[in-house]
């Protein structure tokens, strides 16, 4: 049976590499329309600087990756010390963001009364209503304050997204299910840690892990599992279309030719499945292109050390959207992993855009440079002149999950259903980080494998 994989970012690579693992005689190809694989995950060594175009990294809490990594042999990397402590930006300073219960507690980050109404969220009845909005749940448990100062940017710096639309069981299933069992946030963390003591495992209503990356940065994953794909994967290989022939796929390039195939899986964005299976289904498609893709721009900007005032010794920081500014926050890069910037130098990754200023990481260069470094001087006194600059702009970057986002994943599913051989994977549909990916990558490869 031949089996073609449309995408070859680390959805579709990571799909490839497990269905093999299973059956290595299987009949693969996968088809990439850019010069080179990898998709969102995307490293830059340029003047020394090891930049990030895409993806930072990933949480060393899922072990479907730390099992890849390890079976392509190589070593992963964990972000130092200095990534425990994160900022947020209010009130015209950075302020560091409490990292136990005590620290809560004493932090002016919020008043008197927003910590007094986080606290009181023990109190707040468990939701009744269908999927509700990631600002309507933070607003209604933690109160307004907590939720524009602390939730808002988070959904930011993850998602890029509106929290005002963004649905807490799709994007957050794990804090859903906390106040579904316990009724609050707080119990439930409680009974969790009281758990934990006896398992010795740890728990949290967040993501947890530590973020982790490579020396060489994160196409090192990328790179290992080109080399063990070879030649069956083909860049520089536009898929235009699938149709049905009879019990098979004809897969149409953008050079005229054409490939069949048994089974096709679709590892693209949705946008561009949309496009590709407009003439197979067209409910299909209109479904996958309901799904909003907002831009996301990346700026990357290297000093000398000794010309940065601030100590650095930290994540970076983020940015409620109350406070106004144009960016959403700057990770301190060469804080968090060794090798991102030359001897005496310091590296600072900065995000731009996202669902609420979509249309901002569309401008040119130069103007998305002068306006971090105008920000940076407002945020971190920084005034002198960079001596590296590079920006990535991603013009359909990060797939929201709105509200009845399960659901349409759920009719998507079922359409799919209806032709036998034909899968849609990838992070627009039940989760966005590596982590999801790859897990739902292997899951799917254990599907598909039934079915041959």
């Amino acid at each position: 049976m031949r089996l073609v994989i449309v995408g070859g970012g680390i959805t579709g690579l990571s799909l490839a590499y497990f269905l093999l693992e299973h059956k290595p005689s299987l009949d693969i190809l996968i088809l990439e329309s850019e010069k080179k694989a990898g998709g969102k995950i995307w490293t830059d060594r340029v003047d020394g600087f090891l930049c990030e175009g895409g993806v930072n990294g990933f949480l060393d809490n899922r072990p479907k990756t730390l099992e890849l990594v390890s079976k392509l042999s190589i070593s992963p990397l964990r972000s130092n010390d200095n990534a425990r402590k994160r900022y947020i930006y209010s009130k015209g300073k950075l302020n560091l963001l409490p990292e136990s219960p005590p620290a809560f507690l004493t932090s002016d980050l919020l008043s008197i009364y927003g910590r007094l109404r986080v606290i009181g969220e023990m109190f707040v009845p468990k939701w009744k209503g269908g999927d509700e909005t990631l600002a309507h749940f933070a607003t209604r448990r933690l109160g307004r304050e907590a939720y524009e100062k602390l939730i808002d940017p988070m959904a930011s710096g993850i998602f890029a997204g509106d929290p005002e639309k963004m649905s807490l069981k799709s994007c957050f299933a794990k804090v859903y299910n906390l106040e579904q069992k316990y009724g609050s946030l707080i119990r439930g963390m409680i009974k969790l840690q009281k758990e934990a003591k006896k398992t010795g495992k740890k728990v949290g209503a967040g993501p947890g892990g530590t973020l982790t990356s490579f020396y060489d940065g994160m196409e090192s994953m990328i790179s290992a599992l080109t080399s063990f794909l070879g030649k069956r994967l083909k860049t520089g290989s536009e898929v235009v279309s699938i149709d049905r022939k009879g019990i098979n796929y004809v897969i149409s390039l953008s050079d005229g030719t054409n490939r069949e195939a048994e089974a096709v899986v679709c590892a693209t964005p949705a946008f561009t499945t949309a496009a590709i299976v407009s003439s197979l289904d067209k409910n299909l498609s209109a479904l996958l292109n309901e799904i909003f893709y907002p831009s996301v721009s990346v700026v990357c900007l290297g000093y000398k050390r000794e010309k940065i005032q601030h100590n650095l010794k930290g994540f970076g920081f983020l940015i409620p959207f109350k406070e106004g500014r144009k960016i959403l926050g700057t990770l301190w890069d060469s804080s968090i992993f060794p090798n991102r910037a030359p001897e005496g130098y310091v590296l600072l990754r900065t995000m731009l855009g996202g669902a609420r200023r979509s249309d901002l990481a569309l401008e040119h260069e130069q103007k998305l440079i002068t306006l971090v470094m105008d920000e940076l001087r407002d945020i971190m006194g920084i005034t002198v002149q960079p001596n590296f600059a590079k920006v990535y702009t991603h013009r359909q970057g990060i797939p929201q999950y709105f509200p009845g986002h399960e659901q349409k994943v759920q009719q998507i599913a079922g359409i799919c259903r209806d032709y036998k051989g034909f899968y849609v994977t990838g992070n627009a549909y039940g989760g966005i980080g590596v982590n999801d990916c790859i897990e739902n990558s292997y899951k799917l490869a254990q599907r598909i494998m039934q079915g041959i």
